[in-house]
């Protein structure tokens, strides 16, 4: 291949943020290497297909972009979560040139090194100090720790991950440093257990700008906070550390918004689950939280038709809900997942009854958001732009996280652009979007 016509990597990455950042440092060392990249299968001379294997949808869709990729390509690799179970890919798709599990950046570049040589000269020298990246220029998912300790019975993030390997603070740091000096308005943490950063490392100390800072998630989250940008924090698992989070929300250090996965309110279903079982003290810590910042959002995933699960069961769920009021909810009717041990209980739900629950559950859900969103209006607040349109533009407030929370749509034809900051005034709502317009402020 001569500089002029460098060889062509097409990328596919699904599943989470999580995944997506693998993806991104992937991106990034093709880059540097000299690889140009395809935004097709025809144009590419050879395919990555980063897979999702958390569920069986997931399974089905990542096995279904494989076979898109090789029929229309030939020429495949396959790394990810679904690649930890090469079996199952291997007898899906034979004709893969490689497949690794994930975060193994070394041995995908390896497989495309045997397969595709790198052109003569890299582009290390032209890529942004952030790297390549697959979100907007204004905002970026931080990843802060890879694998899982907890023991979740639902799950195999563990066995597809590995345990938690903590990133040191430092290099954590240097990277969102980075990361804002390069135009990033909104760092988003991410982990499969946040709240537990720096465990692994027994909290070691780091230093940073010539200060020692413990290695756990309240310094970090501290040390972020004065970055100058938005700190949103996911995937925090409901240790007692979240406690020692909301004092810096209410500062104004964090963006007020709390992703905890719940999964459930039931104490013997949470039991069966292996997840923490508590409901009455959570209830306990909302309303404490809330009452340091009221200005908190709360964000959370459910599981409805658990093994087991009986109509009390499930209507003490719904009790829960309506007491919790939290702002943001994703529910998923259980679906059973290759290795799990929640596979071998006893009392598997008919489909349709867990279908029912979902639609019951989601109802509730929906209810209050719309409650919670209308309380919004008449209210000034600061909104971060994500798309902007001839006559409206599309933002996000500090309750509203990229692709998975609402939006702001306001009205009017505005000179700014993605990642502009701009105060406006909510005037009105649905069950999940907000509407507004420009303040009379930001209009003088």
């Amino acid at each position: 291949m001569s500089e002029r016509n460098p060889p062509r990597v097409g990328f596919v990455s699904l599943g989470c943020p999580k995944n997506l950042v693998d993806s991104e440092r992937i991106l990034t060392q093709l880059r540097a290497e000299g690889y140009a990249l395809s935004d097709s299968y025809a144009g590419a001379d050879l395919v990555i297909v980063n897979t999702c294997g958390f569920i069986d949808a997931a399974v089905d869709e990542s096995l279904e972009t494989i076979g898109e990729a090789l029929n229309d390509n030939g020429r495949v690799i396959v790394t990810g979560c679904l690649g930890a179970r090469e079996a199952e890919v291997r007898a899906a798709h034979p004709d893969v040139l490689g497949i690794t599990g994930p975060h193994a950046y070394e041995a995908v570049m390896g497989l495309v090194h045997q397969t595709l040589p790198p052109a003569a000269e890299g582009f290390s020298g032209l890529l942004p100090a952030a790297g390549v990246k697959l979100t907007p220029r204004h905002y970026a998912y931080l990843k802060i720790a890879e694998g899982c300790d907890q023991k979740c019975s639902f799950c195999i993030i563990p066995s597809l991950r590995g345990p938690q390997r903590s990133r040191p603070l430092d290099a954590i740091l240097g990277e969102a440093e980075s990361l804002v000096q390069s135009g990033v308005r909104e760092l988003l943490v991410v982990a499969q257990d946040s709240a537990d950063y720096g465990r692994d490392l027994k909290h070691r100390p780091a230093f940073w700008q010539g200060r020692p800072l413990r290695s756990r998630i309240q310094d970090l989250a501290a040390a972020l906070g004065e970055l100058g940008v938005w700190v949103r924090l996911h995937y925090i698992y409901p240790h007692q550390s979240v406690d020692e989070l909301v004092p810096l929300m209410a500062a104004g250090r964090l963006l007020p918004y709390l992703d905890l996965p719940l999964q459930h309110a039931d104490r013997e279903i949470l039991r069966a689950m292996r997840r923490p079982a508590a409901a009455e003290r959570m209830l306990e810590r909302i309303a404490g939280w809330r009452a340091q910042c009221p200005d908190l959002t709360l964000r959370s995933t459910f599981i409805v038709g658990f093994p087991g699960e009986t109509e009390a069961q499930f209507e003490a769920l719904l009790a829960f809900l309506r007491a919790a009021r939290l702002d943001r909810v994703g529910a998923f009717a259980y679906s059973p997942v290759q290795g799990a041990a929640a596979n071998a209980l006893p009392g598997a739900l008919p489909e349709e009854l867990k279908q029912e629950r979902l639609e019951r559950f989601m109802a509730v859900q929906s209810e209050i958001s719309a409650e919670r969103l209308a309380a919004r209006i008449g209210r000034r607040e600061i909104v971060l732009a994500d798309e902007v349109h001839a006559d409206y533009w599309i933002g996000r407030s500090a309750g509203d996280a990229p692709e998975i929370d609402g939006v702001v749509v306001v009205d009017g034809a505005w000179e700014l652009d993605p990642g502009d900051f701009v105060e406006v005034e909510i005037t009105g709502s649905d069950a999940h979007d907000l509407f507004a317009r420009v303040s009379d402020e930001a209009e003088a």
